[in-house]
C-alpha cells in the first residue's frame, strides 16, 4: 500500500527508466537507481521516495544538473532495476550539491544523508 503525499509536500516527481551510471556510489556502499533528470532547475540532495510498480520505497535522492540524472540510494533495498520503469518524488532538500576531496569523504557525507532521509521520513505521517 502507498503513502500519499500531499502536493504541497512535493518539490517535483519525475519518471524514467533505469539506467546505469558511472557507479562510483556503489563502490561507496551505496548503490543508486539512476533515471534522466528531465530539468536543470533543481540540483542537491534530497529525501524523497521512489515508486516501482506497486511498491514504495524510502530514499535519498541526488539531483545532478551537469550529468542530467537523479541518482536514489533507496533505503533497505537490494535489487536490480535497471531498464524498469520508476518515478522518483523529491520531498525535501537536505543539502545543495558540493565537491569532496576524497572518496571517504564523500562516503561518509552519503551516510549522514541517508540517516537524515531515515528520521525525516519517518516523522511524516
Amino acid at each position: 500500500m502507498s503513502r500519499v503525499y500531499c502536493p504541497c509536500m512535493t518539490i517535483r516527481t519525475c519518471s524514467g527508466t533505469v539506467q546505469k551510471g558511472e557507479g562510483r556510489a556503489s563502490t561507496l556502499g551505496f548503490p543508486t537507481v539512476n533515471i534522466p533528470l528531465p530539468d536543470a532547475d533543481v540540483s542537491g540532495v534530497f529525501a524523497g521516495v521512489v515508486r516501482h510498480k506497486d511498491r514504495e520505497y524510502h530514499a535519498a535522492i541526488f539531483a545532478d544538473p551537469p550529468r542530467g540524472l537523479l541518482e536514489a540510494y533507496l533505503l533497505d533495498f537490494d535489487e536490480d532495476l535497471y531498464g524498469q520503469e520508476v518515478s522518483m518524488t523529491l520531498l525535501r532538500k537536505l543539502r545543495d550539491s558540493k565537491p569532496f576531496s576524497s572518496d571517504e569523504e564523500l562516503r561518509v557525507m552519503i551516510g549522514n544523508d541517508v540517516e537524515a532521509v531515515r528520521r525525516y521520513l519517518t516523522k511524516l505521517p
